[in-house]
């Protein structure tokens, strides 16, 4: 079994719906920025998982034709929000198992404005069973977003069990936008404050429209290699994947009476102590963190599901400031889906280019101090969810 070293990321610039490039352009542009990272030649590339979600069939064959074609197997992934990281760990896979030397992982996404919806209106929905269990525990709202449905019915389940005030989720927002300020790929960088959060028309629960992630055009794409590869080639292979896990929903998520659990809590539990099992590490030991703030109760139960406080304390996390710089964890330092954006296909692997370039120290202005250790969680409800360490080796 080989070790996965990341040898070059890209990301452009994420842009509103209506602005941004076509698709296969987006998609173009990440890929030669990570080639160049990582100073190869799309030519020495053996492997491509390319992903997607609002886009046809071979799309991804479609996207890298723009750069190369050299008759490599390109294979299309679609794993709702966990499809950037499905790439990648498909990517991993294929180094650790030694099947290939060099791997290309890239994801894009072209959206349209407003709340996600159903693509095929004229068959059974693919998420009918959490349709169905969403409808057991709490009543749809017509008239409001679905998706923000679920997680406000998450926060609210929360809120009975633990308390937490609105307040303290709207904090999380304001977060978001103060680290974006710093990331010049982000959508949103503009600072909010705690009652502008709280004015926003509300979604449902607790959550507000500024604790909602925008729908986002954009694309991202990393290089992994194994370390004979880069020696060979003199790649700078600092920063290797220590462990990944990718968890699907659990019997108990249908059985159960939780919308915490519908929303995936449970399988990202389940992903992050299997990469803490098997790296032996702690998650005390993290420095810095990307995660899945779809939702502003996305990242106030990640903070939870992975380990990074325990359970009934996140809003003591939020609020002593534990979650930023100077505290215990640096979470979403590029501003998370908030505030850079969610371009659906993308979003796994920009995930791994912030925390990349953390890894390297050439984070710039969002730069965590003595980064070694980096955590990357990434949650599709219908549901997969990637779980993803990185180290540093010197």
């Amino acid at each position: 079994m080989s070790s996965v070293r990341v040898a070059g990321v890209g990301m452009i610039p994420f842009t509103k719906p209506g602005k941004s490039e076509d698709w296969d352009v987006m998609a173009e542009k990440a890929i030669r920025l990570a080639l160049a990272d990582a100073g190869i030649t799309y030519d020495q590339v053996q492997q491509a998982y390319a992903g997607y979600v609002y886009a046809d069939s071979t799309a991804g064959q479609s996207a890298v034709y723009r750069v190369g074609s050299t008759g490599i197997p390109v294979i299309n992934v679609n794993n709702n929000c966990a499809t950037g990281s499905t790439a990648l760990y498909l990517a991993r896979q294929m180094i650790e198992a030694g099947v290939a030397d060099c791997v290309l992982a890239f994801g894009f996404e072209q959206m349209t404005p407003g709340a996600l919806g159903a693509v095929f209106s004229d068959r059974k929905a693919v998420m009918a069973n959490y349709g169905a269990k969403f409808n057991e525990l709490q009543t749809f709202d017509p008239t409001k977003p679905p998706t923000a449905q679920l997680w406000g019915g998450a926060a609210l389940e929360y809120q009975k069990r633990y308390g937490g005030s609105d307040e303290s989720f709207a904090m999380i927002s304001v977060k978001a936008r103060r680290h974006a300020a710093n990331n010049p790929l982000a959508v949103f960088r503009d600072p909010v404050t705690v009652e502008e959060v709280m004015a926003s028309p509300n979604l449902s629960g607790p959550v507000t429209r500024l604790q909602a992630c925008p729908p986002t055009c954009g694309a991202a794409a990393a290089v992994l290699v194994s370390p004979r590869f880069a020696a060979r080639h003199g790649i700078d292979a600092r920063v290797e994947i220590l462990a990944q896990s990718l968890t699907t929903d659990f019997q108990k998520t249908w059985d159960g009476s939780s919308m915490i659990s519908l929303v995936g809590f449970d399988m990202a539990r389940a992903a992050a102590d299997q990469v803490y099992e098997a790296s032996g590490v702690s998650p005390d030991d993290v420095d810095v963190v990307e995660l899945h703030d779809c939702f502003t109760p996305g990242e106030w139960l990640a903070y939870e599901s992975l380990r990074l406080t325990p359970e009934g304390t996140a809003e003591r996390y939020i609020r002593d400031g534990l979650n930023t710089y100077g505290g215990k964890h640096v979470v979403n330092p590029s501003g998370g889906l908030l505030s850079k954006g969610h371009p659906i296909g993308a979003t796994g692997l920009a995930q791994c280019y912030e925390l990349t370039k953390q890894l390297r120290g050439t984070a710039e202005k969002t730069q965590v101090d003595g980064a070694r250790l980096a955590l990357q969680h990434n949650l599709g409800n219908g549901g997969a969810c990637v779980v993803t360490l990185y180290g540093r080796s010197d």
